[in-house]
Order: C-alpha cells, then sequence, then structure tokens
C-alpha cells in the first residue's frame, strides 16, 4: 500500500489545493481548542496540520508517504511531521492526543477495524474524532449504478470504502465512540459531496 501512495504523490503536481479546503478548514476549526494535542493522519501536503497549529497546544502531521511529507515540509516547514504505518501500530502512547483528523482519508483504510483500534487507544479519554469522507448516499448510489459502476468500482482505484450517514455512524459505534454526529454537506441536499463526523472516545 505504501508504494501506491509514494507513486501517487510522485505524479500529483505540486501546489494542489486540497479538496473542498474552505469547507473542511471550517469543520476542523469548530472542533478544536487551544489546549488541544492533534493528530493530523493521513496529512498529505500539511496544510490543515498547519491551520491546526495556529489554534492547538501541540499538532503533529502524519502520513503513510514520505512523498506527501516531503512535499509538507516544504510548505510547512514548522510542523512536526512522522511517517506512520498503514493501519498501525501507531508510534504514539496511548492517549497522546485530544484530537484526531483524518480528513478524506477512511475511504482508503483497508484495515479499518485495525486503524480504528488504534485512533481510540492513541486518544486521551474524551478526546474527539474529526472525520470528513465522501458521501455515498442512495441517489449517489443509484445514479452510479445507472451511469455505470466503472467510476465506483475500478479495480485499481483509491477509495476502498463507501460511507452512508449511517453506515459511518454504526461503524463510529461498533468501535465504542460516543457522542457521534454525522452530517452531510456540500452539493444540494439529494447530491451531498461529503460526510462530516465527529466522535468522542
Amino acid at each position: 500500500m505504501e508504494s501506491l501512495y509514494e507513486d501517487l504523490w510522485d505524479q500529483l503536481p505540486t501546489g494542489l489545493k486540497p479538496y473542498e479546503f474552505a469547507r473542511r478548514r471550517e469543520f476542523l476549526l469548530a472542533g478544536l481548542t487551544t489546549s488541544d494535542r492533534m493528530l493530523d493522519l493521513g496529512c498529505g501536503e500539511g496544510d490543515f496540520a498547519a491551520v491546526a497549529a495556529d489554534v492547538c497546544d501541540l499538532v503533529v502531521a502524519a502520513d503513510i508517504a514520505t512523498g506527501a511529507l516531503e512535499r509538507a515540509r516544504l510548505r510547512h516547514p514548522d510542523l512536526d511531521l512522522r511517517i506512520v504505518a498503514p493501519h498501525g501500530p501507531f508510534e504514539f502512547d496511548d492517549g497522546s492526543f485530544t484530537v484526531v483528523w483524518a480528513s478524506e482519508v477512511l475511504e482508503h483504510v483497508a484495515d479499518t477495524a485495525r486503524w480504528l483500534s488504534e485512533v481510540r487507544r492513541i486518544l486521551a479519554p474524551g478526546g474527539r474524532l474529526l472525520i470528513t469522507t465522501p458521501f455515498h448516499g442512495r441517489i449517489s448510489l443509484a445514479t452510479t449504478a445507472l451511469r455505470g459502476s466503472q467510476q465506483l468500482l475500478d479495480p485499481v482505484g483509491q477509495h476502498l470504502r463507501y460511507y452512508t450517514a449511517s453506515s459511518l455512524r454504526l461503524l463510529l459505534e461498533d468501535f465504542a465512540f460516543g457522542e457521534i454526529d454525522v452530517r452531510s454537506s456540500g452539493g444540494p441536499p439529494l447530491f451531498r459531496r461529503m460526510l462530516l463526523a465527529r466522535a468522542a472516545r
């Protein structure tokens, strides 16, 4: 998996603005306090970690691809950047963070159970998990089926998981997260583009 993402970062042009940056930034900032210790898990070029670093007491930016971290180091040289294994174990102590930010990451995770278990472990009691992921509701899935399923079921595509609001909520409940809030965002009501989720350890 690491080689797939190393190749991807080699091919991507530099200086790309993150998808739905303003919407995701607003969601992130609404979930932070000045005393937070935040891990940006799947940080890419580090733009959201840099936003959080202006607010939080501590920010660590982590990714599975050295190519992503090299770009992040050039764009945001003051960030604390770490390489992590795709599904864990993550080399952080239990309860290290009060917030884990995983934006446009969960859909790429093959071993979701191991990944979420590690996220729970490194979150402090009462810590928050903030997630954004593409939304796949009934209408969007039906539309995809009518157009043909090649894009959704691309055998070499990066997206491994597809979430509705209810399936994401159930997943978080299954891993004993509480205070779960999942909502769709972006686009007209029946054609939302993403899910925004908050949950507490």
